[in-house]
């Protein structure tokens, strides 16, 4: 018989209904048959009586995120604070002993928060699912199977539109890239950021601009990040024996070679309002039970960030080349506003 994972969720303000969106996490380990939802903690009364509410009185609410800690005893962690908050509360999370933490993106304010907290996981061999969704979406699945196979030859570049930010958003397109390239490990960053000096003072843009970046991989490939082009993540991928053109966010694909015309892909699509949600649930409580990792447990979490921070690094040194792990770890970037916290 499966072993039941007990649940606690840190920040439900996503997490009030039982339809599932993206965000609503709650709804994911509800659709895991070994995980249940026994705990939840927020800063908001209303919030958490809104949450117990919709989920059942079995769930016990907190105001407290190491009460909850220290009283439930989690498998699993469930964490949708504010970024800010990520650090300590993983910490936190791993000295109490939880096996398993589903974190909500982005990972940290900082690299030096970064490291902090995914040392701590690396240290206890605490699992890591860092929900970037495209990892466990079929469409992206399949197309880094194609990849994998050849269907461009040996990838040597990719071009990556439509990149919204270099922190909060940015790491979803860093992830889903190297995702495409065959996870290899990034090397450097040149990168120049946009100027917001224009911008009002309230703006988010601001807190966390948009820029244009490369990024150097192990063998030699490079991933090129642009703010134009797409208002969803959309790709070129260049290999040596041809090119795959990826629009919609993963809905449409193209086969390009040196002659003849493009040869449209049959892509499969994420059935569901949530599928990433189960699928990374599920990822992970398989993860627990097998004890290997995640499919963006604390290395992929670990490039994801790096990218960001360093393209600022680079700015600072007009777009020079960083090289990775970047030397300061103390740049902070403010979080967007989050919640009630």
């Amino acid at each position: 018989m499966a072993q039941l994972n007990r649940v606690a969720i840190a920040g439900c303000h996503r997490m009030l209904d039982r339809k599932p969106t993206n965000h609503n996490f709650a709804t994911a380990f509800d659709a895991v048959g070994e995980t249940e939802t026994v705990a939840v903690f927020d800063l908001g009364a209303e919030t958490r009586q809104a949450f117990v509410d919709c989920w059942g009185a079995q769930v016990t609410a907190y105001d407290s995120f190491g009460a909850m800690l220290q009283q439930e005893r989690p498998d699993i962690l469930c964490l949708a604070t504010s970024q800010k908050m990520h650090a300590n509360q993983i910490e936190e999370a791993v000295a109490a002993g939880v096996r398993g933490i589903l974190c909500d993106k982005p990972l940290a304010t900082s690299l030096e928060e970064a490291d902090r907290l995914l040392d701590a996981c690396r240290s206890a061999g605490t699992r890591l699912a860092f929900g970037l969704d495209r990892r466990w979406l079929s469409s992206y699945r399949r197309l880094a199977e194609l990849l994998r196979d050849g269907i461009v030859g040996r990838i040597q570049s990719l071009i990556v539109y439509g990149i919204p930010n270099l922190i909060n958003h940015g790491c979803h397109w860093y992830d889903v890239a190297l995702y495409l390239a065959g996870d290899l490990e990034p090397q450097w960053v040149s990168g120049l950021v946009d100027d917001v000096t224009g911008e009002p003072p309230d703006s988010r843009r601001r807190l966390d601009p948009t820029g244009r970046l490369m990024v150097g991989l192990a063998g030699g490939v490079v991933l090129y990040f642009t703010p134009g082009g797409s208002r969803r993540p959309s790709f070129d991928i260049i290999g040596d024996e041809g090119r795959l053109t990826v629009v919609e966010d993963g809905q449409k694909a193209w086969r390009w070679q040196d002659s003849g015309s493009p040869e449209p892909l049959d892509i499969p699509q994420p059935a569901g309002d949530f599928p990433s949600g189960s699928a990374m649930v599920r990822d992970l409580v398989d993860a627990l039970a097998g004890g290997g990792p995640t499919a963006c447990d604390v290395e992929e979490a670990r490039w994801a960030t790096e990218i960001g921070f360093a393209a600022h690094l680079s700015h600072a040194c007009g777009g020079a080349r960083v090289e990775l792990p970047a030397a300061d770890r103390d740049l902070r970037i403010p979080s967007f506003p989050w919640g009630n916290e």
